[in-house]
């Protein structure tokens, strides 16, 4: 029984979390758990290497709830601290105490830390104790240093790329809205829903993380349909409309539309309506 869990939900990523695992094994911390929630993956689950597994739902993959999922196990064995990481991040040596810290300092708030976007791997791969040489954080989100907390941070950077929260602020928020399902949407719901149960948003410095190269699509295309579908949940619940950076970029793509009513909706690609 361990009082941190690291929770990361996977879905054919066995080279990024088999990366995950040795920078996680690396951590100056020792006897956290490392929940592993399969997502649509009979690979990992036929290996032994998850602690849980979802099927894919009938519109996509089931992100929000295979992260409700990874909680669920967590906190069933003892955990007081959830460090949510994304299977493509590598840890930095002090990633899991330093939210581990600040969450039992401070646990009616959640925890972000920086990530560094990182370049295509070298061959032989990452050298992980490299990585603070590489360090750059993503420049639109808060960056502290190390040893610095930033508090009363927007929601609309929140990311689920790398975050912490206590037990008891875990359950305030309910978790993540499984409305959402697929790509998009359900952080910044997430991060909606904590300030509405009274909690703050902040950001710990010396809770680093590197996220693996992969390739991408700027904006997502192949996710048009999971944004257009979240983004409409979103404003249901909310009254605003999110990821409007992306949606202006595919209407400008001709992929989607504003209909008469304001909402938003996937173009015909045959009749153009």
């Amino acid at each position: 029984m361990s009082d941190t869990a690291v929770v990361t939900v996977v879905h054919g990523r066995s080279e990024h979390l088999a990366r995950q695992r040795e920078s996680l094994a690396a951590s100056t911390s020792d006897g956290f758990e490392h929940v592993v929630v399969a997502m649509d993956d009979p690979v990992l689950v036929a290996s032994g290497g998850a602690d849980a597994a979802l099927p894919r739902a009938p519109l996509g993959l089931p992100l929000a709830a295979a992260r409700n999922r990874g909680a669920e196990v967590a906190l069933a064995r003892g955990a007081r601290t959830l460090v949510f990481l994304d299977v493509d991040c590598l840890a930095d040596t002090e990633l899991v105490g330093a939210y581990a810290e600040v969450v039992g300092d401070e646990p009616d708030t959640v925890w972000s830390g920086p990530v560094t976007y990182l370049d295509p791997p070298p061959p032989g791969g990452y050298e992980l104790t490299a990585l603070r040489g590489l360090d750059s954080p993503h420049a639109a989100r808060p960056a502290p240093d190390p040893g610095e907390r930033e508090h009363g941070a927007e929601p609309d950077l929140f990311w689920s790329l790398s975050f912490a929260c206590s037990d008891t602020a875990w359950r305030r928020t309910g978790g993540f809205c499984e409305d959402y399902v697929g790509y998009g949407g359900e952080d910044t719901d997430f991060a909606r829903a904590a300030l509405v149960a009274g909690l703050d948003l902040g950001w710990v410095g010396a809770a680093r993380a590197f996220h693996q190269w992969h390739p991408v699509s700027r904006p997502p295309v192949e996710h048009v349909a999971d944004i257009v579908r979240n983004a409409r949940i979103f404003h249901a619940r909310w009254g605003e409309w999110p990821m409007l950076g992306w949606l202006e970029a595919f209407e400008e793509r001709g992929l989607v539309r504003r209909t008469g009513t304001g909402s938003w909706a996937l173009r015909d690609r045959v009749t153009g309506e």
